[in-house]
């Protein structure tokens, strides 16, 4: 009786709004969490690009002074850059798993989802590996860290990015914990999907590096006056 004296000229029941699914609501929060985490992974990779971007002035203005040894000189270990390339296309692989994984993640593809996410992170560990490997022949050569700034530059630059990766790598393990919790794809989209942009600015940082690292040291000093550091 008091509902019927409630409702107003049109048929309304003003009491409705408390008895409306609440999955509206629950849509609406997930989205700004969804939106607060790429706001906050964004303001991250800021920070991290410009970390990067000051070691990288360092590294240039540090390759002009007199006692740089460069390490791609034809009995340097990166004369050689077969093991950087391979490594790349196991970075780029883990990068395609897992677009691959974020697209199928947005079509609830479950299966999809979880074998592309599975191989974005097989292919990373064996970009990890084949970094360390790396470093291995850096160390059987004689190339240690203080052996040279150019040698504490690589092991600098490339370590602080296999570090990156490795946080990126306990993302993943988390998720994938949550894939074998059975948790519904719908709800591990975001997830898969920030994890796949993170790997992405990864793959482009590596890029930078790998560049930088097996450049002349006429490319250095063509930086390094170009930038004024000369």
């Amino acid at each position: 009786m008091n509902r019927l004296l409630l409702r107003n000229a049109d048929g309304a029941d003003p009491g409705g709004s408390w008895n409306r699914d609440p999955e509206g609501v629950h849509d609406a929060e997930g989205a700004n969490r969804r939106q607060i985490a790429r706001v906050g992974l964004r303001l991250f990779l800021v920070v991290v690009s410009s970390l990067f971007f000051l070691f990288l002035i360092a590294f240039v203005a540090r390759s002009q002074m007199a006692d740089w040894l460069p390490l791609t000189e034809p009995l340097a270990p990166l004369s050689n850059l077969r093991p950087l390339w391979l490594n790349s296309a196991f970075l780029l692989l883990s990068c395609i798993a897992l677009q691959w994984s974020r697209m199928a993640a947005r079509q609830a593809r479950l299966g999809a989802t979880v074998m592309g996410f599975a191989l974005g992170g097989i292919f990373a560990i064996a970009f990890l590996a084949g970094q360390l490997w790396v470093w291995q022949q850096f160390v059987a050569w004689g190339y240690f860290v203080a052996s040279n700034p150019a040698n504490s530059f690589f092991y600098l630059l490339t370590g602080l990015h296999g570090l990156h990766l490795l946080g990126g790598l306990i993302a993943w393990c988390w998720i994938v914990a949550k894939f074998l919790r059975h948790v519904p794809v719908a709800q591990l989209s975001a997830s898969v999907d920030l994890c796949a942009i993170y790997w992405h600015y990864l793959l482009g940082l590596w890029f930078v590096l790998f560049a930088l690292l097996a450049s002349t040291p006429q490319t250095y000093e063509a930086i390094a006056r170009f930038c004024g550091l000369r």
